[in-house]
């Protein structure tokens, strides 16, 4: 296959967002779809260079086309000891299925993007949650016209900040995460502000019934320039939960992060500080993310080794008139790796990382990650933000330590196969608490997109 084909079939956005690259996420397309752009194969010839182009690129009149094409996701997840021995089914395992097609329609200046989703899970005890199965349903549909540096976009759409610390698609579990609602993308000169009023998307457990909460909402303004995000999220739950106590939460977040490259140095630094009120209490909540890494390009193997450090603060003195949990809203799903259960809230994590190019196709990593409670008087918590454990009588702050390691194989531009291997080994807050037992955790993928 050409050198140009290949660069063909992986045109994407270039926001930050898009250039990650996890075990489970195909380096050639974006997650989000809408942002890809095929233009470039307004030419025939173009289009004749892989069998997959005439897809991309259908044209319809003049200044009109239709991009179309399609996921087909089989994930297999089983667990030993799962929760440290405490779930309902400590020995689990069961199978996600998905398919995802979509239609993007472009005349003129103005955009219409369809992406039903059929989803399905077997094997899941007690029974699948709204995060495993919708069945046959809507993911994506909105539409959205171009006016001078404007983009004005209304309807359902998954969202993609940053690294998605706080709003992602949640990608990785077999439901991925859409908002209802409306956006505005501004571009002055190289600078992008995305301003944005949703609420998220709420699955049902049957077909054509998934619906927008009435409880959850979010509004704000995110400004992406050249190293530099800022950004402002507004935040609104009705039915919120901290440690034992629920209310209604209004949260503000304000945050920034910087990223870029320098010779073989990459980084991506982010912190935010969260401010509003729960349950009549005053919120003060803030988390500090660092990523710093290395690229030995000329090594074997080109190996690229990066250092993370997360701090994310908790509720330091239960009973006060201040929440200090952070909430990470609506984060990435593999947030610490692949299979990792506890999220960003009250946590304090190392985790160095190796990533190497075993052949053209095939990558791998290996993994560590550390884990403390940032605050003595708050629990353990999954991504989603529930309480796994919380903190009782005991002082200890180490939660515990895993290894994970992973293996991907682009078989081709469109099918990729992956696997992950996780170990989590409780430490003593975990064993102070409850079961403490070690779980294994094993992820098999496969999928085919274009």
């Amino acid at each position: 296959m050409s050198r140009r084909c290949l660069l063909l079939l992986g045109l994407a956005s270039a926001a930050p967002a898009a250039a990650q690259t996890e075990a489970w996420q195909p380096p050639t397309l974006t997650i989000t779809r809408y942002d890809e752009d095929w233009t470039k194969l307004v030419d025939p010839a173009e289009r004749k260079d892989h069998w997959t182009g005439p897809f991309k690129y259908i044209p319809i009149a003049d200044d009109a086309y239709l991009t179309t094409g399609v996921e087909f996701r089989l994930r297999n997840e089983k667990y030993h000891d799962n929760l440290w021995g405490d779930a309902y089914a400590p020995d689990d395992g069961y199978l996600w299925a998905r398919v995802v097609p979509y239609a993007d329609l472009h005349i003129g200046k103005a955009r219409a993007f369809v992406q039903p989703i059929v989803a399905y899970a077997a094997g899941i005890a007690p029974s699948a949650s709204p995060v495993d199965q919708t069945r046959v349903d809507l993911l994506q549909g909105f539409a959205d016209v171009e006016i001078g540096p404007v983009i004005l976009r209304g309807g359902r759409q998954m969202l993609s900040l940053g690294t998605e610390r706080l709003v992602g698609t949640r990608y990785g579990p077999n439901v991925p995460l859409a908002f209802d609602g409306a956006r505005g993308i501004v571009r002055i000169g190289a600078a992008t502000v995305s301003l944005l009023a949703m609420r998220p998307v709420q699955p049902g457990p049957k077909s054509f019934d998934d619906t927008r909460s009435h409880s959850k909402s979010l509004w704000g303004a995110y400004a992406t320039l050249p190293g530099l995000d800022i950004y402002y999220l507004g935040y609104r739950n009705a039915l919120a939960a901290f440690g034992g106590r629920t209310g209604r939460e209004l949260r503000h977040s304000v945050g920034a992060r910087s990223f870029g490259t320098a010779g073989d140095w990459h980084w991506n630094i982010e912190g935010v500080a969260q401010f509003g009120r729960f349950a009549g209490n005053r919120i003060g909540a803030w988390t500090l993310g660092t990523e710093v890494g290395r690229t030995f390009p000329n090594a074997p193997f080109a190996p690229d080794a990066v250092m993370r450090f997360n701090i994310v603060s908790g509720d330091r003195r239960s009973g006060d008139r201040t929440l200090g949990t952070f909430n990470a809203m609506f984060p990435k799903g593999k947030y610490f790796g692949e299979l990792s259960p506890v999220g960003p809230s009250n946590i304090v994590s190392v985790n160095p990382r190796v990533a190497m190019t075993v052949t053209p196709d095939v990558s791998a990593s290996i993994s560590g990650m550390a884990y403390w409670r940032y605050a003595r008087a708050d629990g353990v918590y999954d991504v989603p933000g529930n309480l796994l454990r919380a903190p009782s009588t005991s002082r200890a702050r180490f939660i515990g330590k895993e290894i994970e390691a992973t293996l991907a194989w682009q078989a081709t531009p469109e099918l990729e196969l992956s696997t992950s291997l996780s170990v989590f080994d409780a430490g003593r807050f975990l064993e102070d608490t409850g079961s403490g037992r070690t779980i294994g955790m094993l992820g098999l993928e496969s999928n085919f997109r274009f």
